[in-house]
């Protein structure tokens, strides 16, 4: 399975925020959508950085109350690792092991038209499993 059909099953809508943004109003933003991650973009549609929960909670832990005020540029990762569309289950399940993060952009041309979420790719993988499974018993049963 690939990256385009799961953004094809789950739809390709991306909620972001501008760098500008304070960090107070990306907190709002994560818990009024009940997400774990937002894409900081600029306005053409390229990725500028992600900020996620473990990034506000590292700048709350540096800088105290005053990070609320800052911009969310000045606490995002800049260092964004994207896939695209025809990337398969398996390499972004690797570069979210490797990279530790739980949330990945996809690009086409440079610009971002998804997002994959480590609860998209597991739930798609076990999905497969069981299928898998599922016509390995019918396979015995019929045999």
């Amino acid at each position: 399975m690939t990256v385009a059909r799961i953004l094809a099953e789950k739809g390709s809508s991306v909620v972001t925020v501008g760098p500008d943004k304070t960090l107070d109003e990306v907190i709002q933003i994560l818990a009024d959508k009940r997400i774990g991650a937002l894409v900081v973009a600029h306005a053409d549609g390229t990725v500028a950085g992600i900020i996620s929960e473990r990034d506000i909670m590292r700048a709350l832990a540096r800088h105290g109350g005053s990070a609320f005020d800052a911009p969310v540029s000045a606490h995002m990762t800049t260092a964004v690792t994207t896939c695209g569309r025809s990337a398969t289950i398996e390499e972004v399940m690797t570069l979210m092991t490797d990279g530790r993060f739980r949330h990945v952009p996809v690009c086409e041309d440079g610009r971002l038209v998804g997002l994959v979420s480590i609860g998209d790719v597991v739930a798609r993988k076990i999905a497969t499993v069981e299928a898998e499974h599922q016509a390995l018993r019918d396979y015995i049963t019929m045999a």
